[in-house]
């Protein structure tokens, strides 16, 4: 059995204009809930063996604050450019490739194709959009990352900021 965790990164600040969206850093509420969802998760037990993460700030800042939240070591988190913006296809790819033997693995990115992904890797109800700092996870019967394939996610739990006890 492998857990995944597929994380949409904090809210971003976009009160620079111009900015490069590569840069954009999270503002005030993203600072807030990174390390709120992290508790969350490790109120569950859910602690990664390995994270992924797009390199954009927002993201591997979200990462950042997750994995020192979850006590992950930060050699632990892993950078792929790969994983900025990527398709629902790419997140998958990435995740068969870099997977290793984690057996869980936590991969940070970006809407659409995080959101699309949760749908496309789920059995279960469809999410309408994965909110920022939004946690989906869920359980696949594969022996290795690279036997991942769509539809097959199990005991899915879907989680965000806002969606208080």
């Amino acid at each position: 059995m492998k857990r995944l965790t597929l994380v949409r990164h904090a809210k971003s600040d976009w009160s620079l204009p111009g900015q490069d969206d590569w840069d954009r850093p999270l503002n005030k509420r993203g600072q807030r809930d990174a390390p709120e969802m992290a508790r969350r998760l490790r109120s569950r037990r859910l602690k990664p063996e390995l994270i992924l993460s797009s390199p954009a700030v927002r993201a591997l800042t979200t990462a950042t604050v997750m994995a020192r939240e979850l006590k992950v070591p930060a050699a632990l988190v892993m950078q792929d450019e790969r994983l900025y913006l990527a398709s629902p296809a790419d997140l998958l790819a990435v995740i068969r490739e870099r997977g290793g033997e984690a057996k869980h693995l936590m991969v940070f990115g970006h809407n659409p194709g995080i959101t699309e992904c949760a749908n496309r890797l789920s059995t279960g109800e469809h999410i309408d959009n994965l909110p920022t700092c939004g946690v989906f996870t869920a359980l696949f019967e594969v022996a290795a990352w690279d036997g991942l394939g769509w539809d097959s996610g199990r005991e899915v739990e879907f989680d965000y900021p806002k969606n208080h006890p």
